[in-house]
């Protein structure tokens, strides 16, 4: 969720990923990929590519029971959240987590019809 990257309504934004050990996840990822990280306190870190400092954050790892149960969680960009919700709502998704403030604007989580988990997000 980078504000400075342009980000386009309703396209794949951002990806979380869900880990058993925060800190190794990190150590391994930068080891593996050279990925650099945003600490956003003991239960998030946002992921930044390879490059250098300014690097646009592309994701986050998140540990297991922080937000759902294993698996990647994809986030949408919205330049309107409460009309995203209503179309979410209208073409037969659930809302699980109603519209929220998080680091850098708001978000809600849904669940499509086959109960995948995507979230969307809109700058404050």
């Amino acid at each position: 969720m980078n504000p400075s990257a342009s980000p386009r309504h309703h396209a794949l934004d951002y990806v979380e990923l869900t880990v058993t050990d925060l800190e190794e996840a990190k150590r391994f990822y930068a080891e593996a990929f050279g990925w650099r990280f945003n600490d956003y306190g003991p239960q998030y870190a946002g992921i930044r590519g390879p490059g250098g400092e300014d690097s646009p954050e592309v994701g986050g790892l998140t540990p297991q029971g922080q937000v759902r149960a294993g698996g990647p969680f994809v986030l949408l960009f919205s330049e309107d959240l409460d009309r995203s919700v209503e179309a979410v709502t209208a073409a037969g998704g659930h809302i699980l987590k109603a519209p929220y403030a998080f680091p850098g604007g708001r978000r809600f989580h849904f669940a499509d019809p086959s109960g995948n988990e995507l979230g969307v997000w809109a700058q404050s």
